[in-house]
């Protein structure tokens, strides 16, 4: 069965990409769709034009070719979603619409067009901008609390790398982001302890191990930092 459903999926592919068609793009049409779109807060899907004819980026992918339907809507595989440009009339902003498979003429506006100088909460946070970058996160765990651009390890993991580095400022600005999206987790903490530890700021190292403390009792090394701490 799970042979036919793949087989029937190629088919089914196989048949809307023999319809893929060429189009005559005008320099206007070009200029108005090309750009940056938001996909979810943190990820873009960007579109472009080469020789005449429409590439997408997304997810690393950095040249995806789209199945042509007409000028303005075209199927990517990779999403196995059907596309549409348009405008808002109201905004007068544009958007990637996704189309219905029940209703090919109702009209949506789901991934609005962003300038080029957007940045989602990753790239700010690779381009060391980590303000704007705690406040993307910050917006995005709203919206999707399980979003895998919000697992504590990959913070946490970075943050090492900083530490690995000696770049105390980075990595202890990292472990803060994990701190205020994590505040009930301990090892947030005692990363964030450790960080200061090691850059020399004792009185920071123990607030926090502090707080690690108090949320996990069975953290050895905060225990242990801060009976030294204290004794001196």
């Amino acid at each position: 069965m799970k042979t036919n459903g793949i087989y029937i999926l190629f088919c089914i592919l196989f048949i809307i990409v023999s319809c893929s068609k060429n189009i005559d793009y005008s320099p206007e049409h070009i200029e108005e769709t090309s750009g940056r779109y938001l996909y979810n807060l943190n990820e873009i899907i960007e579109v472009y034009y080469q020789d005449n004819d429409l590439f997408v980026k997304w997810k690393g992918a950095d040249k995806i070719s789209p199945v042509i339907l007409d000028e303005n809507t075209f199927f990517i595989a990779d999403m196995y979603q059907k596309l549409r440009f348009v405008e808002h009339p109201t905004t007068k902003k544009r958007y990637l619409g996704v189309v219905s498979e029940d209703d090919d003429t109702k009209v949506t506006y789901d991934y609005i067009k962003v300038t080029d100088s957007f940045k989602t909460p990753s790239m700010h946070l690779k381009a060391k901008n980590f303000v704007e970058a705690q406040k993307g996160f910050l917006a995005l765990q709203k919206e999707d609390p399980d979003s895998p651009f919000l697992r504590q390890n990959s913070f946490n993991r970075l943050g090492y790398n900083y530490l690995r580095d000696e770049d105390f400022d980075d990595a202890i600005a990292v472990f803060k982001i994990n701190v205020v999206l994590y505040p009930e987790s301990d090892n947030v903490y005692d990363s964030l302890a450790d960080a200061y530890k090691r850059s020399g700021d004792s009185l920071s190292a123990y607030n926090n191990y502090k707080k690690a403390l108090e949320l996990y009792k069975g953290n050895e090394r905060a225990k242990d930092f801060i009976e030294a701490y204290e004794k001196n």
